[in-house]
């Protein structure tokens, strides 16, 4: 089933059930360390004096709302970056993996950029959503504090997991202010056009997949359950481009969107057609972006069925809504736009 229009957040309230795994027995390792000794040979130089310290131009510690109260937030802004610029990282793929990009075709990049921050423990949906809330918030921003500190007042979360698209639309609703809108039934389908329409006007996407080794979406039915925010598109076209779009001057074959052009592409690639759109995504174990194969994401999005067993067994509290893992993520995702933005 599409869905064609925002959430109605309150019908889509599936009830929870916590999974109370059985206490899991430990054996703690004694680890010992030893310098090793040195014999001081001859008289040591003093050391280089001190660099001078940074000037008003170096790297600044952002401001977070709460970071004084909470050694959660601590962690996680010492583990964060600055923005990474998505033209920079597309740009390095591109050259990184020539050979998934078809070399006979156009390619058009619609990117927003995202900070970058490592998550703590299974916290991944909610870093996503609040790296895409920096498209959608007050420019004062919402901290992951405030949003892990909801997330559980509302009985979404035990530790910062997230095993329901609803949850998630519903708190950033709540949180961010912005329109959320439920896709059901996958990626595929007429959804597509309605993700990658949704996409090129800089509006982000969440999305929960199964995560391989190298962060890319696999095929584990579930079992390593993971959430990324998906800012933009690479799409290879075929044809002349029309004035709305602009060579990359470093990079020829890659093209921009032109300031003030409208953001459209001459025509969508026919689903079907391998290698020519790849969804620009991030996630929370990586500083940077990464271009996945559009029919990659889906198919990993769409067999979401089961709860890891690894979990199960970790000792653990998790909230996973009734009909489990299938019910809550499966074949569904989240588009979230701005209240100014039309639809």
């Amino acid at each position: 089933m599409t869905s064609q229009c925002p959430l109605p957040i309150e019908s889509l309230v599936p009830p929870r059930a916590p999974i109370l795994p059985p206490p899991l027995s430990t054996n703690l390792l004694n680890v010992s360390f030893s310098l090793p000794l040195c014999g001081i040979q001859a008289p040591i130089p003093p050391p280089p004096p001190l660099p001078p310290p940074p000037t008003a131009m170096g790297a600044v510690t952002p401001h977070v709302y709460g970071l004084e109260k909470s050694q959660l937030l601590k962690e996680a802004l010492e583990k964060s970056c600055p923005v990474a610029k998505g033209r920079e990282d597309v740009k390095r793929l591109l050259k990184l993996h020539k050979d998934r990009f078809r070399s006979d075709l156009q390619w058009i990049l619609f990117c927003a950029d995202l900070p970058s921050l490592i998550q703590e423990g299974p916290q991944c949906g909610l870093v996503a959503l609040w790296m895409a809330g920096t498209l959608l918030s007050p420019p004062s921003g919402i901290s992951l504090e405030r949003l892990v500190q909801v997330a559980m007042e509302r009985g979404y979360t035990a530790q910062g997991e997230m095993f329901s698209v609803a949850d998630m639309g519903r708190l950033a609703q709540e949180t961010l202010g912005c329109q959320a809108e439920l896709i059901y039934g996958g990626l595929g389908g007429p959804n597509r056009t309605r993700v990658l329409q949704h996409l090129i006007t800089g509006q982000p996407m969440l999305i929960p997949y199964d995560e391989d080794f190298n962060h890319e979406p696999c095929l584990r039915k579930g079992h390593k359950a993971h959430w990324a925010v998906c800012a933009g598109i690479l799409v290879g076209v075929q044809g002349t481009l029309s004035l709305s779009y602009l060579e990359d001057p470093e990079m020829p074959g890659l093209f921009h969107p032109a300031p003030g052009a409208a953001s459209h592409l001459p025509s969508l690639p026919e689903e079907g057609t391998p290698g020519t759109v790849f969804l620009l995504s991030k996630q929370g174990k990586s500083w940077h972006y990464q271009l996945w194969d559009y029919d990659q994401v889906r198919d990993s999005n769409l067999q979401l069925t089961d709860f890891s067993p690894a979990r199960a067994t970790d000792g653990r509290v998790y909230v996973v809504p009734t009909g489990g893992v299938r019910a809550g993520l499966c074949g569904q995702a989240l588009l979230l736009r701005s209240r100014e933005s039309s639809h």
